[in-house]
């Protein structure tokens, strides 16, 4: 099997599952228990905390736990609206998020919130100049993705961020599911930015998990009242063996970024070279610095993508149509409609997504399985 899917999900390693199924087993009590069980599973849950922390230098403090992407997203959004209804209901995003995102613009818009969303280029990129001619004295909350999960665009986080700086008041959050372990920290980290959200399940930890980091000094309501789990901010009973876990993949990760952002470069380069020259083939995704390493879209024009997934996973090759929260819905995807892809393009398009178990002789593979693929498309085309 050629897993090229990683973007859709990532395989739980096998040294993560051990440490899931050892805390499961082993230190099993309620983080909020006041006896030395659930002193024990505490202490656990905060060594992880930490370890997340030290991994981006940050302040144990400002990692806060959640179940993944989804909900990181909509709690920033949503508890950023709560908190600072009082001083504004202006939003400003781009038009080419996560359904996670769009979908909790499009709630706080219903409840009288106005969203701003802002175009993007013939690469998926923002101006932010745009950024900055959208602000208004009402804003109180800027978002971006860091990458996008459709055709791998960076955005251009450290020039907003610039922007912003004369904004100190305005939330800035990026969406990072997609930046983990891609060599790109220090678009996430930067001093302006005030909110990023991590999910688990994209680089090898458990579903289920994922993070916040919540810059020290500002303030979100939160979205799920309780207990008092996570200082307040995100109650109910943790999830202390799928952050723990979570932890170990992260470190894992960041332990061999270096090598395995080479290695995805070169796949990725293999097969857009290999691609590119087709009569009827369209590469959507850059293969540049300004993308990530890791995901490749492209389009054989004429054949819809859900028969190109289907033919490749014949040969035991698993690529998507684009972002798999979507695909299963048969629409057309959000970020190369903004893109203005004309439609015979958008409705052919299928995603590579590389990780870092993936080789060079599976690029090879799947090249070989490209071409043989194609002959039968092409006389369809034809």
């Amino acid at each position: 099997m050629i897993y090229f899917d990683n973007s859709a999900t990532t395989q739980i390693w096998p040294e993560v599952l051990d440490t899931y199924n050892q805390v499961c087993q082993k230190i099993w009590g309620n983080p909020s228990s006041l006896h030395k069980v659930g002193e024990t599973a505490w202490n656990l849950q905060e060594q992880a905390r930490k370890q997340i922390a030290d991994l981006f230098d940050v302040l144990p403090s400002e990692i806060v736990f959640t179940s993944g992407g989804s909900e990181g997203d909509n709690w920033v959004i949503k508890g950023t609206a709560i908190e600072k209804r009082q001083y504004g209901k202006h939003i400003i995003t781009t038009s080419v998020e996560h359904a996670a995102v769009r979908n909790s613009m499009e709630r706080l818009a219903d409840l009288g919130f106005e969203i701003t969303y802002l175009p993007v280029d013939d690469q998926g990129r923002i101006d932010p100049e745009d950024v900055r001619k959208a602000l208004r004295p009402d804003t109180i909350l800027v978002e971006s993705m860091v990458v996008n999960n459709e055709i791998g665009t960076i955005q251009p986080i450290k020039e907003i961020g610039e922007i912003l700086k004369d904004y100190p008041k305005v939330h800035f959050m990026v969406d990072a599911v997609q930046a983990i372990g891609k060599g790109i920290d220090d678009l996430v980290f930067s001093d302006r930015v005030d909110f990023a959200v991590f999910s688990g399940h994209k680089f090898h930890a458990p579903r289920g998990t994922g993070f916040v980091y919540a810059k020290a000094g500002r303030k979100l309501a939160p979205l799920i009242d309780g207990g008092g789990q996570e200082r307040g901010r995100r109650n109910g009973t943790e999830n202390t063996a799928g952050f723990v876990a979570m932890a170990k993949a992260l470190r894992l990760v960041k332990q061999n970024e270096k090598q395995a952002v080479e290695r995805e470069k070169a796949i990725k380069t293999r097969i857009y070279d290999h691609i590119k020259n087709f009569e009827h083939v369209e590469v959507i995704s850059q293969n540049d610095d300004s993308f990530a390493p890791h995901i490749l879209t492209f389009a054989i024009v004429g054949v819809r993508g859900e028969t190109i997934v289907h033919a490749f996973e014949d040969h035991d090759i698993y690529i998507s149509t684009t972002s798999a929260c979507s695909s299963k819905k048969h629409v057309e995807a959000g970020t190369l409609a903004a893109m203005k892809v004309p439609d015979e393009i958008a409705t052919s398009a299928v995603r590579i997504s590389l990780g870092d178990q993936n080789t060079l002789a599976e690029a090879d593979e799947f090249n070989r399985v490209f071409d043989e693929l194609y002959a039968g498309f092409k006389k369809i085309i034809d």
